[in-house]
């Protein structure tokens, strides 16, 4: 299958580690010119100059917090400057602390709008232009499968990513007349530091050891494991690859089969 991809340029947010360094990291092997960002300068670079070793790619790394607003539009304009033109967006960050509704203050639901739904809104505005005026582009964003059904203990995440995807099927019918498709694509029990520290927390909370609780997790995936990052950023890089040119507006979920709501 051709991805057409060869040459293109992605940024990919919050990509020193977990999903987002998974998706750089296939961007670049697939012949893709990646940039990808970070709050801290020593993760970004590390992850730069390993995914530059391991791929052969051109690669850049630049510090931005996407909560900030200053930090997204000098970040684009760094990408503008540095390739000249953008042709993936990759809209990711951390997820917000666990907690259910009485545990979170006023001040969590801020960060939490700031760093997951603000976040996107803005990089989007302002990736727009550059996308247009390369011809056409993708945007992805990354959510959870809590798009369909809550997650225990995750009442700001389950918010915050609602609310991303209904900015994505809003967005559709004014960005595809301008070439650019938008997608979220949204991990389950994906093997990740987060998601492991999320079932410490359930843990906790629960009484339960770790391990019941990843056993619980488990069960209710009919494939019966946690998905590998790896296998993540596969569906990520399909999706904005040629191969999927006619597909926009969609959630895609990767998670073993779990999600099983209509």
């Amino acid at each position: 299958m051709e991805l057409g991809l060869q040459g293109k340029v992605g940024l990919v947010t919050a990509a020193s580690q977990g999903l987002g360094r998974a998706i750089a990291l296939e961007f670049a092997r697939a012949g893709m010119r990646v940039g990808l960002c970070s709050r801290s300068q020593e993760r970004v670079t590390a992850a730069a100059e390993a995914i530059a070793g391991e791929s052969g790619a051109e690669v850049a790394a630049w510090v931005a917090d996407v909560s900030v607003p200053a930090d997204v539009e000098r970040l684009l304009a760094a990408v503008e400057e540095r390739f000249g033109r953008l042709d993936v967006l990759v809209c990711n960050a951390g997820g917000p602390p666990p907690g259910d509704f009485f545990d979170v203050t006023d001040g969590d639901w801020e960060r939490a709008f700031q760093q997951n739904l603000m976040s996107v809104i803005r990089l989007v505005r302002g990736a727009v232009p550059l996308m247009e005026r390369s011809g056409g582009g993708t945007i992805v964003t990354i959510t959870s499968t809590s798009i369909k059904v809550p997650i225990p203990r995750l009442i700001l995440s389950n918010v915050m990513r609602a609310a991303v995807y209904a900015l994505v099927k809003s967005l559709v019918p004014e960005l595809a007349p301008k070439g650019i498709r938008i997608h979220t694509v949204a991990p389950g029990r994906i093997d990740t530091d987060r998601v492991r520290s999320l079932d410490e927390d359930l843990a906790r909370h629960t009484g339960r050891s770790v391990e019941e609780v990843r056993r619980g997790y488990e069960a209710q995936i009919p494939m019966g494991r946690y998905g590998r990052p790896e296998e993540f950023a596969q569906a990520v890089t399909f999706l904005v690859s040629d191969a999927a040119r006619y597909i926009t507006g969609q959630a895609l979920f990767v998670d073993g089969g779990m999600m099983r709501a209509l």
